[in-house]
């Protein structure tokens, strides 16, 4: 779906936003060792992908724009038969100049003696800071080199700028060929959530429900997770980043499952929470529809011209009430409110941009989350409630821990429910696991 033509769309838009006479200068990731002489699986920097769609390390993208024109200069690897035997392809320079929309395809090996006379002169020098130890070394020996230049005449750029301030703001708003990749994203991870209700009995672990998820992410094309898949059955659940998931799944009790897919570099994010047994006890029926009408509450209020701070006001409001009529806590709701007594129950914020990353990037203009939403932001909506095996309350309450959790496309007129084919009412969840 992502094709040559949108990444060079992306070059083309930061190009009109860079400086003139200026360079931008973008690494890719590195591969990580995992142990010995074994790697991680190669994960793409997600700026560098953003602007190439190229997922091979040891390569460079840079961005040359002076008075009389730009320039676009890919440094990648060498083809070489050997490390092509052990390790797999390598693109190489003629192959890259086919496939993308670039002036020039450099070896990487060139790339320390290229720099330098590539920046020269340029008045500004643009790179994502803090992303690549590597590149930040390369910069330094660039800079070096261009101000010990004097009698080459080179001369270095006077002014830094961190690129990233331009990309994220890019990044925040999806174009409609990312649109249609988070779709993607998103249909496959509701079938993964629905697979897993099917799936779940007493007596299995938590791991065999994160395999059968894992299963249909790859079998439909997501060969990985977007993050590491949280599934907390019982009190686990009410650890938010639980990704232990060895516990065995106790009739009676609840299951809470994180999981969302990365396709063609796009995550989706889906939290559903589900009784192992296939039927909610009045207790985990109550708070769970309690966070369901908070949800509900919070997805309406998702337009343009609202901001995510009103939805999670609104949430509070909901939680707070609910606990209040539900017995689970007790008191003068105004004073409660006043107290922030539900950060004892919900601790979290109501959700995050979401893109290439699952927590993608993009100004939340303040920590109450007030930046005014916009057509094309993608974000999450996830209230919770979260009652630990520990909390002061009536035992009847105890080891309920519910999520629920969707993504949403802003549009012209409110809001598409990107992850909306994974059900999340309980007749209909009930229905399911029947």
């Amino acid at each position: 779906m992502l094709n040559e033509q949108f990444f060079s769309g992306r070059r083309k838009a930061l190009f009109e936003q860079l400086e003139m006479n200026s360079a931008a200068v973008i690494f890719a990731a590195d591969e990580k060792t995992r142990s010995a002489d074994t790697e991680y699986h190669f994960r793409q920097n997600s700026y560098f992908y953003y602007l190439t769609g190229f997922n091979e390390p040891d390569a460079v993208l840079l961005l040359i724009k002076k008075d009389h024109g730009q320039e676009t200069i890919l440094f990648n690897r060498d083809k070489d038969k050997v490390q092509e035997i052990w390790h797999g392809r390598r693109l190489g320079q003629a192959q890259a100049l086919k496939n993308f929309d670039i002036d020039q395809a450099l070896s990487i090996n060139e790339l320390s003696a290229a720099l330098p006379p590539f920046i020269n002169g340029c008045e500004t020098l643009y790179s994502c800071h803090g992303e690549s130890m590597r590149g930040e070394q390369q910069l330094t020996e660039t800079m070096t080199a261009l101000r010990q230049g004097m009698k080459k005449n080179w001369r270095a750029p006077s002014v830094q700028i961190d690129l990233r301030l331009i990309l994220d703001d890019m990044r925040l708003f999806k174009q409609n060929a990312e649109v249609e990749v988070m779709r993607k994203a998103a249909r496959i991870s509701s079938d993964a959530h629905t697979r897993a209700m099917r799936f779940v009995e007493p007596g299995q672990f938590e791991y065999q429900l994160e395999a059968e998820i894992m299963h249909e992410f790859a079998s439909r094309g997501a060969r990985f997770a977007a993050y590491n898949s949280i599934v907390g059955g019982g009190d686990n659940a009410c650890i938010l980043h639980y990704t232990e998931n060895e516990s065995v799944l106790n009739d009676g009790d609840l299951v809470l499952i994180d999981a969302g897919c990365e396709y063609q570099g796009y995550a989706a994010d889906i939290t559903r929470t589900f009784p192992v047994n296939g039927k909610f006890s009045e207790e985990q029926k109550a708070i769970y529809n309690l966070v369901l009408e908070a949800q509900l509450a919070a997805i309406k209020l998702i337009k343009p011209s609202s901001t995510v701070k009103a939805a999670n006001d609104e949430v509070i409001r909901i939680v707070t009430q609910g606990l209040l009529d539900l017995g689970v806590i007790s008191g003068d709701f105004e004073q409660l409110m006043e107290e922030e007594i539900y950060k004892d129950f919900y601790m979290h914020g109501l959700g995050h941009w979401i893109g290439i990353d699952v927590h993608d990037v993009g100004d939340y203009c303040t920590s109450e989350r007030t930046r005014v939403l916009e057509p094309g932001m993608v974000l999450t909506i996830e209230p919770g409630i979260y009652i630990s095996e520990d909390s002061g309350v009536d035992e009847k309450w105890r080891g309920i821990g519910v999520r629920i959790e969707d993504d949403l496309l802003v549009t012209v007129d409110g809001n598409e429910v990107l992850t909306k084919d994974v059900v999340k009412t309980v007749d209909e969840i009930e229905a399911v696991m029947a």
